[in-house]
C-alpha cells in the first residue's frame, strides 16, 4: 500500500471515529459558524456607528443602543468561543476514552503468549501517546476545517453584493491558503510519520531496557545502553524539531498571503476614498468602507486557524499508522471493560481432553501429541514431569492463553465456544511467575475481585497464609511493594498470588507450581488449605513434586509427547479435602 493509500485510509479510520463523540462534537462546530454570522452583526453594527459618528456627526447618545448592542455581540461571541472549546475539549476526550479502552481490551482479549504481541514498551506508546495524538484532530482541526470550509464563502457572499470588487478578491485569495497549506501538509505527514514511529521505538527500547536493568548491571552494558538511549532521545528530538519545523514555516508563508489579501483590501479602499480608482457605479460610503476593512482580516482568519491546526491533523494521522502497525486496526465498536462482579457459586468443571497436541510458540517443538485425558468434574489432579517438559503449556492452552490443535471440553462445551467473560469467571489459573504490581499488597489481593470488601481480602489473605508476614511489618497489608514484587521473597510472592485464587468462586482452578518456594512443612500446610477450599471444585496442579502429587486424587505423567497415567503412594491424607 502506498503512502496516499495508507494517509486515505487513516482518513477514513479518523472519520469513523467521530462516532464516538457524541454530541459534543456537534456544539463544537456548530458554536463557532454562530459566532461567525455574529460576527457580521458585529462588523455591520460598529461600522453603522462609526459611520454615523464621523460622517454624520450624530450625538453620542443616538449611538448608545447600538454601543450596548456591541456589548452583548461580543460578550455572546466569547461565550460561544468557550463553549466551542470545552465541548471540543470533551468531544476528544470521549473519543480517545473509547479508543483507549478498545485498545486495552483487545490486549486482553488476546493470549499473552502469542508471537505476535506488541512489545509492552511500543504498546503503552500506542495506547496512551498516539491515542493522546488525537486530541487537537478533534478538539482544535474538525471544528476549524467546518469554519474554513463555510465562514469564508458565506461571507464572501454576503460582501458581494455591497461590493463586487472586494467580494471577488475575497474568494479569488482565500482559496490560495487552502493550497499551500495542502503543498506544506505532504511534508509535515511524512515527517510526522516519521517522528511518531521514532517514539514508539524510543517507548519500547527504553522499557525493555528498565526491565533487564540487572541484567544489563552484572554485563557491563549499562553505560553503553545508556548511550544508546541517549542516541535514541536526540535522533527523537531532531524529528520533533523538524516537525516543528515545516509547521511554523507553513505559518508563516499562510500569514504572508492572508496578509496580502488583507492590504489588498486597504488598498482599494484608501484609493477609492481620495478617487485615485473609480471601479464603482455609486460612491463607496464611511460605513461600507469601514465594514470591507473590518471583515477583510475575518475572512481569513478561519483559513489561518484551520492552517494553525493542521499539523494535528498530520499527527493525527501519523497516529493512527503508528496505532494500527502496532496493534492492528481500530474496532469499529468498542467493547466494555467491566469490572470482576463477585459470582454466584459456579459449580465445578469437567475437563476432557481428545487428540490434543501443542507446540512451543515458534513450533519448532512439539510439546504433546494427540494426548488425551478427562478430569471428572470434582475432581483433583496433579500433572507431573521435570521442568520444560510442557506442563504450563498444558494449563495455558486449558485456559485459552496458548493456540493448540485438538479438542478442549470444559463441561459440556469445547473451549473456543466460551464466551471470554464466562470463562474468565468459570476458569481461574495461577502461573508459574505471577504478576505482582507496584502497589499495596491488599491491593494486589483484591486485584482478582475489584468489589471486594476489607475483610473478604484480610480473609484471603489468611487463608493463603499472607497475613503472617504482612502484620509483622508496621503498615500490615497497607504494605507497598514494588515493580515485580521488589521487597518479597519468591514464596511470599507466590502466596500472595494464591491469596487472589480465594477471591475467586470457579469451577476450574489451574495452578503451576504453587508450592514450589515453600519449606516442606509450609508447603504441608498451604495444601491443606487449598484442598479445603477446592472441596467441590475441580483441581488442576502442575508441579514436578511427589509429595504435592501425593495430595491429589489421581496423577498424570507428561513424558515422549503423552500424558500418562501415574500411580500415586498410598497416604491417608490423600482423599482428605
Amino acid at each position: 500500500m502506498t503512502n496516499a493509500d495508507t494517509d486515505r485510509q487513516n482518513g477514513k479510520t479518523l472519520s469513523g471515529l467521530r462516532n464516538y463523540a457524541g454530541p459534543a462534537l456537534i456544539v463544537a462546530i456548530a458554536a463557532p459558524l454562530l459566532g461567525g454570522a455574529l460576527l457580521v452583526w458585529q462588523a455591520a453594527t460598529l461600522a453603522g456607528v462609526l459611520g454615523a459618528a464621523i460622517e454624520a456627526q450624530a450625538p453620542v447618545a443616538t449611538a448608545l443602543p447600538a454601543i450596548m448592542l456591541l456589548l452583548c455581540l461580543l460578550v455572546a461571541r466569547a461565550a460561544l468561543a468557550a463553549i466551542g472549546d470545552r465541548a471540543g475539549a470533551a468531544a476528544a476526550e470521549a473519543i480517545k476514552g473509547r479508543v483507549r479502552g478498545a485498545l486495552f481490551a483487545r490486549l486482553l482479549s488476546n493470549s499473552p503468549r502469542a508471537a505476535e504481541q506488541p512489545q509492552s514498551g511500543a504498546a503503552s506508546a500506542a495506547i496512551v501517546d498516539q491515542v493522546e495524538a488525537l486530541h487537537g484532530f478533534f478538539a482544535h482541526y474538525l471544528p476549524a476545517m467546518i469554519q474554513a470550509t463555510l465562514l469564508p464563502l458565506a461571507f464572501g457572499a454576503i460582501i458581494l453584493p455591497l461590493d463586487w470588487l472586494a467580494g471577488l478578491l475575497f474568494l479569488f485569495t482565500a482559496p490560495l491558503i487552502p493550497v499551500f497549506m495542502a503543498l506544506a501538509g505532504w511534508g509535515a505527514q511524512a515527517a510526522t510519520r516519521r517522528q511518531a514511529r521514532a517514539l514508539s521505538v524510543l517507548n519500547g527500547r527504553f522499557a525493555d531496557r528498565l526491565r533487564g536493568l540487572l541484567t544489563l548491571k552484572l554485563f557491563g552494558r549499562a553505560e553503553a545502553e545508556t548511550d544508546g538511549i541517549v542516541a535514541a532521545s536526540d535522533e527523537l528530538r531532531r524529528r520533533t524539531l523538524g516537525v516543528l519545523r515545516i509547521a511554523f514555516l507553513s505559518s508563516a508563508v499562510l500569514e504572508f498571503f492572508a496578509a496580502l489579501g488583507v492590504a489588498g483590501i486597504a488598498l482599494y479602499v484608501g484609493l477609492t476614498f481620495i478617487d485615485y480608482l473609480q471601479l464603482r457605479s455609486a460612491p463607496l460610503t464611511l460605513e461600507l468602507g469601514l465594514f470591507l476593512l473590518l471583515m477583510a482580516p475575518e475572512v481569513y482568519n478561519p483559513l489561518r486557524l484551520l492552517a494553525a491546526h493542521y499539523h494535528d491533523r498530520a499527527a493525527a494521522k501519523a497516529a493512527i499508522g503508528e496505532i494500527e502497525a502496532q496493534l492492528g486496526a481500530l474496532p469499529q465498536t468498542t467493547p466494555v471493560l467491566a469490572d470482576v462482579p463477585t459470582p454466584a457459586s459456579s459449580g465445578s468443571l469437567g475437563l476432557a481432553l481428545a487428540g490434543l497436541t501443542l507446540r512451543t510458540p515458534d513450533s519448532a517443538r512439539v510439546v504433546l501429541a494427540g494426548a488425551s485425558l478427562t478430569v471428572a468434574a470434582g475432581e483433583h489432579v496433579a500433572i507431573l514431569g521435570p521442568s520444560g517438559i510442557g506442563k504450563s503449556t498444558l494449563l495455558e492452552a486449558v485456559a485459552r492463553l496458548r493456540p493448540h490443535e485438538g479438542t478442549i471440553l470444559l463441561g459440556e462445551r469445547v473451549l473456543a465456544d466460551w464466551p471470554e467473560a464466562e470463562l474468565r469467571r468459570r476458569v481461574t489459573m495461577l502461573g508459574q511467575k505471577p504478576r505482582i504490581f507496584a502497589g499495596s499488597m491488599a491491593h494486589n489481593i483484591a486485584l482478582a475481585r475489584p468489589g471486594a470488601s476489607t475483610s473478604d481480602v484480610r480473609r484471603a489473605a489468611e487463608r493463603a497464609h499472607v497475613a503472617g508476614f504482612a502484620d509483622a511489618l508496621p503498615e500490615g497489608l497497607d504494605t507497598m511493594l514494588g515493580e515485580g514484587g521488589l521487597g518479597l521473597s519468591g514464596g511470599q510472592a507466590q502466596r500472595i498470588a494464591l491469596a487472589r485464587i480465594y477471591l475467586r468462586d470457579t469451577g476450574l482452578i489451574l495452578l503451576d507450581e504453587p508450592t514450589a518456594h515453600l519449606d516442606a512443612a509450609l508447603e504441608q500446610i498451604v495444601l491443606d488449605e487449598l484442598k479445603h477450599y477446592a472441596r467441590g471444585r475441580t483441581l488442576i496442579i502442575a508441579t514436578h513434586s511427589l509429595a504435592v502429587a501425593a495430595r491429589m486424587d489421581k496423577a498424570w505423567r507428561i513424558a515422549g509427547e503423552s500424558l500418562l497415567p501415574t500411580p500415586l503412594p498410598a497416604r491417608k491424607d490423600r482423599s482428605v479435602a
